[in-house]
């Protein structure tokens, strides 16, 4: 069975089902660094929500969740990547990853990643390589 795998550009009305995505979605890995606050994880999603840098990710017609791409000076930040766990392991963070990184252009593509994530290997997958670390969060960079 095939899964149909859309991009469409995020609206102000999408920031609400986002913000709870995200608290799903990084909840064990933040539990896991001691760092998991039910309030904190929604709210720094809606102070750093941009929809004009954003597309939500629908599969087979329904939300799954999203992903953004921020203009920087020397190229872009990946940003926001949350799918619904009940979609992940199928392939879709692939087929997602390939559309958004193949509108980039030059330059090149940053993001961070926390520390155990699961995501990480995703990004190695597409050539991105560890910048710098911290406790929490692991740069990477590619290109």
């Amino acid at each position: 069975m095939t899964i149909n795998v859309e991009l469409r550009p995020a609206a102000p009305g999408d920031l609400e089902p986002i913000a709870e995505l995200r608290a799903v979605v990084m909840r064990a890995d933040l539990e896991r660094l001691g760092r998991y606050d039910p309030d904190r994880v929604r709210q720094r999603l809606r102070d750093a929500f941009r929809p004009e840098h954003t597309e939500v990710i629908v599969v087979d017609g329904a939300f799954a969740g999203c992903v953004a791409l921020r203009p920087a000076d020397d190229g872009h930040w990946l940003e926001h990547f949350y799918l619904d766990p009940a979609l992940q392991g199928r392939g879709i963070g692939t087929v997602v990853l390939r559309r958004v990184l193949a509108g980039v252009g030059g330059g090149s593509v940053r993001l961070d990643v926390l520390q155990g994530s699961p995501a990480r290997r995703l990004y190695e997958r597409f050539g991105f390589v560890p910048d710098s670390e911290d406790a929490v969060d692991v740069f990477m960079v590619r290109g």
